[in-house]
């Protein structure tokens, strides 16, 4: 007979081995590799086989015993029938593998990119997986046909050119991985051929066909959205106080940023950021300027005593020549997340590469966009460094089995909802730690302020797109004006909004919760609180709903108060 304090166990193991099966290439970002040669699979006996598993995984959990549970495997119980209840909602309505065609593009793709990012495995074991791969792109687009039946107009176009950047990466881009080794197997050359091909066709169908059935609408729906707020997110707030408070945050940092324009010279925000394009580095420091930051940075942090910085150094490089032709056109990350097992002792940083042979004013424009302060405030502080690096190292060693992966980067999103308002939320925060320490300069402190209006925004967006209360092109215009963002940017912006309900409430609401935690328990432990320590603690519970981690925390200092 199973004891009460194995069944969690056992229940897990079965979760994450059918979250693995149903999410292979997901899997590989995590780094369980069992099955790198395989793809989802969308067929009408998948999408069943996968639904009665979900069914159940939630069943089987209603018997289990509560009182036996670790507060650990409390959370994970919770936190996994919120991801089976939310993946139940996308195998039943028309959101995903029924209204998505670049849900298919995508995965097909970075199937393939996810076995050559490092190397876990010997070389011959990753070509193997990868000829496997891709001899089943024609039958995993196949089932793309089969289950479009309309789609968005933008999320057609998304895919449109995934197709694009897809032949790139076989036909240009892995010829030059490793000298050209995997092109020298046979097989794996032409398993190549046969994915050129299928990409080829899909890309006729989606141009000819798909692009001519139109869905009308992106939102997902009132009741669809909350089940994310509450069973991804654990969000103690519903949409529209979401939306009151995301908009009264808003005026009050527009408000602001109007008033401190002319602290710069300058009669409006837009034109204070404009400042930032003159710091720039040279063209020859450039390639150097980011791992200078990054050591600066943890420098910083650690003389400031702000967290325990782990021993797992970024190297900054320029994107591998085999991905520069296919990265364009793709959901392509500069950081993507290590995986959990099997982790590199360095992990690689993908960098613009400059062009050599452009022009002098395309190179300014390049260095521009590339400025000192989009150097120190995304690519360091909330990517590489105090952000989301960070935090991944930490939650991989959390207690929750599920906080160890919920934010690894799959192909289009991270692995599970659950992770987004600690991932986002702290990434947001670590910015405002590294601003404490006066590591920002006052311009670069304006354009974070900037970002602030960007993430009530991004809330904003996310809840009256999927309220259906915002067109793409009302919430594209919504950026515009309300973010600074260019006209490309915003509908981009808006796209992705669109794909991932409640995706994009996180960094706003993960960062306020971060903060009014700290707040709560400096109240709580008075002259015992201790920065450091509170940041450790924090981290260490994994990538989970910072709501969660809030609660236990001060629960934690109460009872020790008393």
């Amino acid at each position: 007979m199973i004891q009460p304090s194995s069944a969690i166990s056992l229940w897990l193991d079965r979760f994450f081995e059918s979250y693995y099966r149903s999410n292979p290439v997901t899997a590989t970002f995590i780094g369980a590799h069992e099955g790198d040669h395989l793809l989802p699979d969308y067929s009408d006996g998948g999408v069943a086989a996968t639904k009665t598993r979900i069914e159940d995984l939630l069943r089987d959990s209603a018997s289990l015993s509560l009182d036996v549970l670790s507060p650990s495997e409390h959370i994970d119980l919770r936190l996994a029938q919120g991801a089976l209840r939310i993946w139940q909602w996308e195998l039943q309505g028309d959101h995903f593998h029924r209204g998505n065609p670049s849900l298919y593009t995508g995965e097909a793709i970075f199937g393939v990119i996810s076995l050559f990012l490092n190397d876990y495995a010997p070389l011959p074991e990753r070509i193997a997986a990868a000829t496997e791969r891709f001899e089943g792109v024609p039958r995993l687009l196949a089932q793309a046909r089969k289950n479009l039946q309309a789609a968005p107009s933008p999320w057609t176009e998304r895919a449109i050119r995934e197709c694009e950047g897809a032949r790139a990466l076989l036909g240009q881009g892995l010829p030059q991985l490793e000298d050209g080794v995997p092109m020298q197997v046979a097989s794996f050359a032409a398993a190549t051929a046969v994915a050129i091909d299928a990409f080829s066709d899909f890309r006729g169908y989606l141009e000819t066909d798909l692009r001519h059935r139109v869905a009308g609408k992106v939102a997902c729906g009132e009741e669809a959205l909350g089940l994310h707020l509450a069973e991804g997110h654990f969000l103690g707030q519903d949409a529209e106080e979401i939306v009151r408070y995301a908009t009264a945050e808003l005026a009050e940092v527009e408000t602001d940023l109007a008033a401190r324009a002319a602290d710069f010279g300058a009669a409006s925000p837009a034109e204070v950021l404009a400042q930032l394009k003159q710091r720039r580095p040279s063209r020859e420091s450039y390639e150097n300027r980011y791992q200078e930051v990054w050591d600066e940075a943890r420098r910083v942090a650690i003389g400031n005593n702000l967290v325990t910085w782990p021993d797992f150094p970024i190297r900054y490089r320029p994107r591998p020549q085999w991905l520069r032709s296919a990265a364009p056109y793709l959901y392509f990350l500069f950081y993507r997340s290590p995986a959990v097992l099997r982790r590199p002792p360095i992990h690689e940083y993908f960098v613009m590469p400059q062009d050599g042979s452009a022009s002098a004013e395309d190179q300014q424009q390049f260095l521009e966009a590339h400025n000192d302060s989009v150097i120190k405030l995304n690519h360091v502080i909330h990517h590489g460094g105090l952000g989301h690096h960070l935090q991944n190292y930490h939650a991989f060693r959390a207690a929750s089995r599920v906080g160890r992966m919920a934010a690894v980067d799959g192909a289009s999103r991270i692995a599970l909802p659950c992770g987004g308002t600690m991932a986002e939320g702290w990434a947001c925060y670590a910015t405002d730690l590294m601003a404490e320490t006066g590591f920002l300069t006052p311009l670069e402190r304006y354009a974070e302020r900037q970002g602030r209006a960007r993430m009530c925004a991004r809330a904003i967006v996310d809840v009256r797109l999927h309220q259906g209360r915002f067109t793409l092109q009302e919430a594209a215009r919504f950026y515009e004006a309300q973010a600074l963002l260019p006209p490309a940017a915003a509908m981009a912006e808006a796209v992705k909004n669109s794909m991932f309900p409640g995706a994009a409430v996180i960094y706003l609401m993960g960062r306020d919760a971060i903060h009014n935690l700290r707040r709560d328990l400096q109240a709580l432990q008075g002259h015992t609180f201790s920065l450091p320590g509170f940041h450790d603690r924090f981290l260490a519970f994994g990538s989970i709903p910072v709501s969660l981690i809030a609660r236990a925390m001060k629960q934690g200092a109460a009872n020790a108060a008393q």
